[in-house]
């Protein structure tokens, strides 16, 4: 009999060859022309140089900064050609960089032919400006390339209106424009401003584009609200089943959904890319004892966390504050991996804090270690003794992380012998999915049951224990 393999490719594989067919067009950018409607540009990343000011810490942190920058460059869609780095004690309030860096930075656009230069730092409106009209290219900062990556990315209704308001928020006190229209109108008496027939409506165009913006603004919030609902319906219905919620959480590009991948077999995403994953993707899987788990593979976080996107990982942030356990993924092949373990858990307490509510446990895996020297290693496991060392690639240390987890989910279980009536049948069923079956025996009143299971379940059953 011939063998039939399943070639159905995964949702995952299909997002990918969706991704891959996406391409910006090189030589097609038309910013730098003059235009006078409100600037609301797209980003078209296409030649570009990167800058950055190193204001704290070794030279080698520096570095690695700006080699996230260039990987965040790259996953919106650009060629890095050059990087410079300013030591300063502080940002300069005018150009950011100072004005000789900004004229030396000048001369490297020339030399490359970039047609864009792309700050590691948040900008003002005020430095956006002072530096475009100096390096004569458009200016673009950390927050609004990872604006742009997000805005690429995103596939769920969900997950594209929360990008929309963080756009919308970042845009509103950086509109800009060009030429007569963006003038303020003529008012007033009949012989300012050239008199009868010359007045304007009082509102410039700017003004008009920044109330439809609040308006539009309102109206995502309001849709989010409704989808926010949506979700707490169906943690709701997962918490009444039972089954225990693991939220996978950790840096971008830490390999969080290849783990879920390997531990549960789903087709998630996978990409060696910046914010591959944003929209919360929950995947059943079954532990060594039987009993099911529930993992959520969850954007990745990244350090300075524009403000305008904590509202965009809210969906995030709620499946991480309500999960039975973190399990916090961490790239072991990273040269900092300390500076991205610190970053994920400053966003979470800032948010905890918030809310008011408590840290769920977290359980640290440093995954990659395929991708690790031996020296290295010794040091992660010597700073991290705590830590499940994987690598979702090759398998390795799987075996010992289900372990783990397994035994963290019985550490609160209780060992009892249940008398459950004939009547009351569905009870067994929920045992097999919920609890770990000792012993069954069936006697003239029903059935005896020793079973070892999560307290919150002994809680509601102990009418039944003998």
């Amino acid at each position: 009999m011939t063998e039939l393999t399943n070639e159905t490719p995964t949702t995952g594989e299909l997002q990918l060859d969706e991704r891959a067919s996406l391409q910006r067009v090189v030589g097609l950018s038309t910013e730098l022309q003059d235009i006078t409607e409100v600037e609301q540009r797209q980003l078209r990343l296409e030649q570009v140089v990167l800058v950055g000011v190193w204001l704290s810490g070794s030279a080698a942190a520096a570095e690695a900064s700006m080699a996230e920058l260039a990987a965040l460059a790259e996953t919106a869609g650009s060629t890095v050609l050059d990087a410079l780095i300013q030591r300063r004690s502080k940002p300069d309030p005018a150009t950011y960089i100072g004005s000789g860096k900004a004229d030396e930075l000048r001369q490297v656009v020339v030399a490359t032919g970039a047609d864009t230069v792309i700050c590691d730092g948040e900008l003002t409106p005020a430095q956006l400006t002072a530096l475009e009209k100096v390096v004569k290219v458009k200016v673009v900062d950390r927050t609004a390339l990872i604006l742009d990556i997000f805005a690429q990315h995103a596939t769920s209704r969900e997950g594209k209106a929360q990008v929309a308001l963080a756009q919308m928020e970042y845009m509103m006190p950086r509109l800009r424009g060009w030429g007569e229209s963006m003038s303020r109108q003529a008012g007033g008496r009949a012989g300012s401003n050239g008199g009868v027939g010359l007045r304007g409506p009082g509102e410039t165009k700017i003004e008009t584009d920044r109330r439809r913006i609040r308006e539009r603004m309102a109206k995502i919030r309001k849709e989010i609200r409704g989808m926010k609902t949506a979700r707490t319906v169906k943690r709701a219905a997962r918490r009444r089943g039972g089954v225990p919620g693991l939220t996978v959480v950790g840096y971008t590009n830490a390999g969080k959904s290849s783990l879920v991948n390997a531990m549960t077999g789903a087709g998630v995403l996978v990409q060696d890319a910046l914010f591959a994953t944003l929209d919360p993707t929950t995947r059943r899987a079954e532990l060594a004892d039987g009993h099911e788990v529930v993992f959520t593979d969850t954007v990745g976080f990244v350090r300075h966390l524009p403000t305008q996107l904590v509202e965009a990982f809210r969906s995030t942030l709620e499946e991480a504050m309500e999960a039975d356990l973190l399990v916090h993924v961490v790239d072991g092949a990273d040269p900092f991996p300390g500076n991205q373990i610190s970053a994920v858990r400053q966003v979470l307490s800032d948010v905890l804090a918030e809310e008011k509510l408590p840290a769920p446990p977290e359980m640290l895996v440093i995954n990659k270690i395929d991708a690790v020297d031996g020296i290295t290693m010794a040091a992660l496991r010597a700073e991290y003794p705590d830590a499940q060392f994987v690598s979702a690639r090759t398998g390795e240390g799987l075996d010992d992380l289900f372990r783990a987890i397994t035994e963290f989910l019985q550490r609160d279980d209780v060992d009892a012998v249940l008398q459950i009536p004939f009547a009351r049948g569905e009870v067994i069923a929920r045992l097999h999915q919920q609890a770990h079956v000792l012993d069954t025996d069936h006697n003239a009143e029903g059935t005896r049951v020793h079973v070892r299971m999560p307290s919150a379940l002994a809680a509601e059953l102990s009418d039944l224990v003998v």
